[in-house]
């Protein structure tokens, strides 16, 4: 079996903090979620998440105007200079300290970051060449006497606008100009968030916290005559935009005010082309106004949080949204009124998965009581259930895919359709218990799931709805459940009472066989076959059982390889800190010769178990996030203050600039050692809760503290040896079609991409080698070759050969493209709708043709007809 399984995508998050951004063509969104970044296809309804991962969490991110490089800067500095379309870091800088915002200049010669109550601008590196020093320091800028908060740069990229929390916004040139003094726009009562330039470059907007937007203006010259440095004259109309910028002498023209009692501006936006401004409140509420009239145009609640970023499409058309509280990302189309995009992750922990049978879908399960339903090839969610009032502890889908079943601690198993998408069955108890574990049998007539407070295992049938059977016996929570997938009427059970139970449910003797385990049971899965169960206690052992025998066949001791990491509060090094680490979720590969297992630990564990054996095949590490607890190794000695405190334990939210975020949320009382048990905020723990493999084997998913990640064997980007050949070119191309090799030449043409190339080597193909070449086309070109033939047969009059093209790729390349239905629907509907098409047009034409043989015969009898009275009616005078 393969092991070189590599960062897919990431699903259940969409959003975290920091700034959410439009690439240039205005058609994908990016948004930070952690320490990762995701694109957004809004035209092509996909996602993707970039593989590369910064140190911590991402606090801004900026994209060149030619979207050829991403520059992401995490919370304590470090920036990774990207590839943006490759997803490569091509450099790294460590800006020292926290940024607030960071900006391309248009030209993208320039990026400017914001460095505390300093501005840098920095030379943009050469992303085609390699450089030993990329980065250079081109000036820094002072004056401000807070932390600045934005940047805006002019259209022509020669000066650009600061916003800073002492109240004032600033005026900087990028390079000097002879008698120019940095302006100063001073007036606000809160600090302003956001400043921008009009398009004609006559107005300058500033917005304040406060919710007042000032428009500034050139002043009208005094007649007193007086003169200074500040009062310089107006250039004139041959002096260019920049000039007239920086010489102006700036005024307020009008206040405005935004009519929000208590509430706070969080986030601005502005789109010059329209003079639309958009604005993002404290509770939930956006607007959208025009400049310099100050028109309401739009008011909509988006979110029952404070929205934290907006952004506006090139085209104006499209607003972005994110909300880091409920981590809500919203793309809203405001002359519609319409949502383009709508998606929500978990709001709390992510506790359990389980992929569909086809492995197109997973749902998810999370502490905030909701199950949500993923597409895995687009990584969007597209159905969210929310019936449950307490946390959901374990989803499973029925062998055919059309329901979900879901088990909760508020005390009810749900059944859910998912061709209505509706609740249509809910499993109750006698008495309110807990569920912490579902297993659904392989018929899916019955579902069982097991209780924490009563200890038992209820079955129920999902005809009627009436509970079967009380299963009892277990003497603590019952953590998981497992039928054997043999359809051998087998439940295996395991409890915190260091047993696993297997249940003969369905036979009379009702029969029940005890394995004993070395420590409290956490997890176990049946081998596919039914023969094997395995095991995971809290002791870091993975136990083998025959189920047929009933002996011990196999023992992993897993500690040591689960081990790692070391939180903030431990006394201990990694190395030494084995304790607690355990594997909670276990899943056999689809032919039983591997085993996943993942934990309370940042590594997911691969094991090859075949005849009896053990062995470690890969530790896959889930997250290098230094902003989540357990990633470190060794303790970072620059954390400790002089106290002997680690900083990052300290609490500092009462630093916060938001009054909700600097609210004291912990009981009075007395303090411990171990630090204030009541204290609300806790650093998050990097951990799997789950881990689950897809039908097909070429996938695998885990539900982690980032969110869904999902690791395949599927290469996103293929390697082909033509890429390495630099004398590709048409011509060489017609030179391989001159020789005959037509599989050669049609691979290299659609290397090439080019259309008319394309097109020529396309229908140079005899009929007769169709099939054969149909056969060994790579699979990587299949999607491209079927987009070609659809556009192909709209305009072609080939049909015919067209038609033999589709189906000797249907007959040679059909298991391929049924078992990835998901990734080529858009390309078949486009084949269907080609094919449709043609048929449609073909039927037209012939009843067309057929009406009009069948006038022309009406015709020609009539006229037969005609002549045949008027001879008879000659003869009839003659005589």
């Amino acid at each position: 079996m393969k092991a070189n399984y590599q960062f897919s995508n990431l699903c259940g998050t969409v959003y975290r903090q920091g700034n959410v951004l439009f690439t240039p063509d205005g058609n994908s969104l990016l948004s930070p979620v952690g320490n990762r970044v995701s694109v957004f296809d809004l035209v092509n309804n996909k996602s993707r998440t970039l593989p590369f991962q910064n140190r911590k969490n991402i606090s801004r991110i900026a994209l060149s105007p030619d979207a050829s490089v991403l520059i992401s800067v995490d919370e304590g500095g470090r920036a990774h200079f990207v590839n943006f379309k490759r997803g490569v870091v091509l450099h790294h800088i460590n800006f020292q300290k926290p940024v607030n915002d960071v900006s391309f200049s248009p030209d993208g010669k320039y990026i400017a970051v914001t460095h505390d109550s300093h501005l840098q601008v920095w030379r943009t590196p050469n992303h085609l060449v390699r450089e030993f020093a990329p980065f250079t320091l081109h000036r820094t800028y002072t004056g401000h006497h807070n932390e600045i908060l934005s940047i805006q740069w002019s259209s022509d990229s020669k000066c650009f606008l600061t916003t800073s929390r002492d109240m004032t916004a600033r005026l900087f040139t990028l390079d000097p100009l002879e008698g120019f003094r940095p302006k100063t726009f001073a007036g606000h009562r809160d600090a302003v968030v956001g400043a921008y330039f009009s398009s004609s470059g006559k107005y300058i907007y500033t917005i304040s916290r406060g919710g007042a937007l000032f428009t500034w203006k050139a002043k009208v010259s005094d007649d007193d005559g007086n003169s200074s440095d500040d009062a310089m004259p107006v250039s004139s109309e041959s002096t260019s935009n920049f000039e007239s910028i920086a010489t102006t002498r700036w005024g307020v023209h009008e206040r405005h005010f935004f009519d929000f009692p208590n509430t706070k501006v969080v986030c601005t936006s502005f789109h010059p082309s329209s003079s639309l401004v958009v604005v993002g409140f404290s509770n939930g509420v956006f607007g959208l106004w025009e400049l310099p009239a100050f028109t309401n145009v739009h008011t909509l609640s988006i979110s029952q949080q404070k929205i934290t970023s907006v952004a506006i499409s090139p085209s104006g058309e499209w607003l972005a949204f994110g909300a880091r509280t409920l981590g809500q990302l919203l793309v809203w189309e405001w002359q519609s009124e319409s949502y383009i995009l709508k998606q929500q992750g978990h709001f709390f922990d992510m506790n359990t998965l389980s992929y569909a049978p086809d492995g197109q879908t997973v749902a998810t399960g999370g502490d905030d009581g909701k199950v949500k339903v993923w597409a895995v090839h687009s990584g969007f969610c597209f159905v969210t259930f929310a019936d449950h009032a307490a946390p959901v502890m374990d989803v499973a889908f029925a062998k055919q895919g059309s329901v979900l079943f879901s088990a909760s601690l508020d005390g009810t198993v749900r059944a859910f359709d998912m061709i209505r998408y509706r609740n249509f069955r809910t499993f109750t108890s006698p008495s309110p218990v807990q569920f912490s574990a579902l297993a659904v049998e392989p018929s899916a007539e019955v579902v069982a799931a097991g209780s924490t407070d009563s200890f038992e295992v209820f079955l129920w049938s999902v005809q009627t709805g009436k509970l079967l059977d009380i299963l009892t016996g277990h003497e603590a929570p019952v953590s998981s459940l497992a039928f054997c997938p043999s359809g051998t009427n087998q439940l295996a059970s395991g409890s915190w009472d260091r047993t696993v139970r297997v249940w003969s449910v369905f036979g009379r003797s009702r029969a029940v066989e005890t394995f004993s385990v070395s420590s409290d049971v956490l997890a176990l899965a049946f081998r596919p076959d039914g023969a094997e169960l395995a095991v995971s206690t809290l002791d870091g052992q993975i136990s083998f059982f025959d189920v047929h025998s009933g002996k011990q066949t196999n023992l992993i001791e897993g500690r040591k390889d689960i081990s790692g990491g070391r939180k903030a509060g431990d006394r201990v090094t990694a190395a030494n800190n084995s304790s607690g680490k355990a594997f909670t979720s276990l899943v056999y590969t689809a032919d039983g010769t591997c085993i996943l297992a993942g934990g309370n630990s940042k590594y997911v564990v691969l094991y090859d178990v075949r005849e009896g054996e053990g062995v470690l095949v890969k530790k896959f590490q889930i997250s290098e996030n230094l902003s989540l607890d357990g990633t470190e190794e060794f303790l970072d000695n620059r954390r400790i203050n002089s106290a002997g405190i680690n900083v990052d334990l300290i609490d500092d939210r009462g630093d916060a600039s938001d009054l909700e975020d600097r609210i004291d949320t912990t009981l009075p009382g007395a303090v411990r050692g171990a630090g204030d048990m009541s204290v609300r905020k806790y650093r998050q723990e990097v951990r799997t809760k789950c881990v689950r493999f897809s039908p097909t084997g070429r996938a695998w998913a885990a539900a982690s503290t980032e969110g869904l990640l999902i690791y395949s064997l599927d290469d996103t980007i293929a390697f082909d040896p033509f890429d390495l050949t630099i004398d590709l070119t048409p011509q060489s191309v017609l030179d391989v079609l001159s020789q005959g090799e037509y599989l050669k030449a049609l691979v290299l043409a659609f290397r090439l991409n080019e259309k008319p190339i394309i097109r020529r080597t396309y229908e140079s193909v005899p009929c007769s080698d169709i099939r054969l070449i149909a056969r060994q086309i790579p699979v990587v070109y299949i999607a491209a070759l079927l987009r070609f033939i659809a556009e192909h047969t709209e305009k072609s009059p080939h049909l015919e050969f067209d038609l033999i093209w589709v189906r000797a790729i249907l007959m040679s390349h059909g298991r391929y493209l049924k078992d990835r239905s998901g990734e080529f629907a858009p390309v078949l509907r486009a084949v269907q709708k080609a094919l449709v098409d043609v048929e449609q047009s073909i039927s037209s034409l012939c009843e067309e043709n057929t009406f009009m043989m069948l006038f022309l015969i009406d015709q020609s009898k009539m006229k037969n007809a005609e002549e045949e009275s008027s001879g008879d009616a000659e003869m009839d005078t003659g005589s």
